[in-house]
C-alpha cells in the first residue's frame, strides 16, 4: 500500500503525540535514574523535575485527548480484527495511564507531605491529605503504573516498527511529521 494513501493525522495531533512521547520518556528515564541516587541536593532537584515533567504530561493528556473528542482521527489501516482490536486497546490503556500515572504520583507526593511546586513558581493544591500510611499504600502503584505504560509503549513502538518494515503498509506516515 502506498503511504500516501492512507490518511494523516492532524499537525495538532502529530505534535501533541511526539510532544507527549518525548516528555513520557523523559520521566521515565528521570525516575529511573533518580530513584538509584543518594539522597543529595541533586536527588532533590530531579526529584522536583520529575514532578514538573508529571504537570506537563498531565497538561498535555488534556490537550491530546479533548483534541482527539473534537477531531475524528484517520480511518483504521486495513489490518486483521485482532490486530485492530489490540491498537484500540493499547491505545485506550495508555490514554488511562497518561492521567493516572501523573495522579498517582501527585497523590504519592502530598500524601507523603512534598508540595508539588510546577518550575518553582506555581504551586498546586495537595491531591491528597499528608498521610504517611496512605503514602506508603499509594506509592508502588506509582511505579507499577508507569511500567506498565513503559510496556505498552515498548509495544505501540513495536508494532508501527512492524507496520513499516514487515508490512510495508504506509501506517507509520500518518503519525511522522511531514516534510512539507
Amino acid at each position: 500500500m502506498n503511504p500516501t494513501s492512507l490518511s494523516r493525522y492532524t499537525v495538532t495531533a502529530i505534535a501533541l503525540h511526539w510532544l507527549l512521547a518525548a516528555a513520557l520518556i523523559t520521566s521515565f528515564s528521570l525516575g529511573l535514574y533518580m530513584t538509584e541516587l543518594p539522597l543529595s541536593p541533586q536527588r532533590l532537584k530531579l526529584y522536583n523535575w520529575h514532578k514538573w515533567a508529571g504537570a506537563v504530561i498531565l497538561t498535555l493528556s488534556f490537550v491530546r485527548l479533548m483534541w482527539r473528542l473534537t477531531h475524528r482521527p484517520p480511518v483504521d489501516a486495513a489490518m486483521p480484527g485482532w490486530q485492530r482490536t489490540a491498537a484500540h486497546a493499547t491505545h485506550q490503556a495508555l490514554y488511562l495511564l497518561f492521567f493516572a500515572v501523573p495522579l498517582v504520583g501527585w497523590a504519592y507526593s502530598s500524601a507523603a507531605g512534598f508540595p508539588l511546586v510546577v518550575f518553582g513558581v506555581l504551586p498546586l493544591p495537595d491531591f491528597v491529605p499528608a498521610d504517611k500510611a496512605l503514602a506508603e499504600a499509594i506509592q508502588p502503584w506509582h511505579k507499577y503504573l508507569a511500567w506498565t505504560m513503559a510496556v505498552l509503549v515498548l509495544a505501540h513502538i513495536a508494532a508501527a516498527l512492524k507496520h513499516q518494515f514487515v508490512d510495508r503498509d504506509g501506517l507509520l506516515s500518518r503519525m511522522w511529521p511531514s516534510r512539507a
